[in-house]
């Protein structure tokens, strides 16, 4: 059976020294979890990462710039390096058309170029949707500029992946501070504030009413759903009589959103989203380079969890390519 993972990741050097050269703040994380042998591997896009992928039971992998994306850059150098990056993941594509797809890189700190760059990823280059971290600085998904490349996406018949980054400055010093240096920082990203962030941003969507406005849009969220998917039931009770909305988060959950594990081998987790978002919106994905461990655990995890064929065809391949082929 066919393995596609979609949330795998690069990091080319050009950037690295974009985000040195951005204006603070800085995204803390980086610099911990980027380094060393997970450096090189997110910057491999050769034989090195085919390896890898071979030893895990990988056939395809989704190749997306890592967290935090280019949301903290300022427009021109956000769009010269998206120019650049999904040049980049196109020709590893092109190089290895049946292991590579990709994800965009959109400059969202200039809404104008953010769509266009969208649009010519999709038709010239061949990716298929874009991978975003939430905010833009201070401005969320759901924000007003931003709306033209939300409905670019949905005009165009493509996902967008909602990832994770670091929560802001001031977010982290009153909700994730006060215990020592390095379990703060842990504890507001990959530890929680991560989730929350990447969570909150698909809430958010919901609650600006943009999928009442924009139907077909289809929105991807990793880690088995962001946290919220969990709390979903009182979330969408509680919006519900709050908010004039053309629908609940329920249904929202089961028209606009995918799931996805980001290598947490869980079968409570799946089964969870499996009975919110149902068997056709589970996709894969390892969290490569992040959660590579060797034993071949993505394959071994597809083989072993207690679904039905199809719906084990769907998770492994089959719902990515109904998802992103010809529309």
């Amino acid at each position: 059976m066919r393995l596609i993972a979609i949330e795998e990741h690069v990091l080319p050097h050009i950037v690295r020294d974009a985000w040195t050269s951005a204006p603070p703040p800085h995204d803390p994380v980086s610099a911990i979890a980027d380094g060393g042998v997970t450096g090189e591997r997110l910057a491999d896009l050769g034989e090195g990462r085919l390896a890898l992928m071979d030893e895990q039971g990988v056939d395809v992998q989704v190749l997306s710039l890592t967290t935090p994306g280019l949301h903290n850059l300022e427009p021109e150098p956000a769009v010269e390096s998206a120019r650049r990056v999904n040049d980049l993941i196109a020709d590893a594509c092109a190089r290895h058309p049946t292991r590579f797809q990709g994800f965009a890189a959109l400059p969202t700190s200039d809404p104008d170029a953010a769509p266009r760059e969208l649009e010519r990823a999709v038709k010239e280059l061949g990716l298929k949707g874009a991978l975003l971290c939430g905010r833009t600085r201070d401005r969320h998904l759901d924000h007003m500029a931003l709306r033209p490349m939300l409905a670019k996406a949905e005009e165009l018949g493509v996902p967008l992946f909602i990832h994770p980054q670091t929560p802001a400055p001031d977010v982290r010093a009153s909700n994730y501070s006060g215990i020592s240096e390095r379990a703060d920082l842990a504890l507001a990203a990959f530890g929680l504030g991560w989730h929350y962030e990447a969570g909150l941003e698909w809430v958010r969507l919901a609650a600006a009413g943009v999928f009442d406005e924009l139907p077909a849009l289809q929105i991807i969220l990793g880690h088995w759903g962001e946290v919220v998917l969990f709390y979903l039931e009182r979330t969408s009770a509680v919006m519900g009589r709050a908010l004039e909305l053309g629908r609940s988060l329920y249904e929202y959950a089961r028209s606009n959103l995918y799931v996805t594990g980001s290598g947490m081998w869980s079968e409570a987790y799946l089964r969870q989203c499996l009975e919110i978002v149902g068997p056709d919106r589970l996709l894969f994905s390892t969290d490569f380079p992040y959660q590579y461990r060797p034993g071949g655990e993505p394959r071994r995890f597809l083989e072993t969890i207690d679904l039905d064929d199809a719906a084990r065809r769907g998770f492994a391949f089959a719902n990515w390519e109904r998802l992103t082929g010809p529309k």
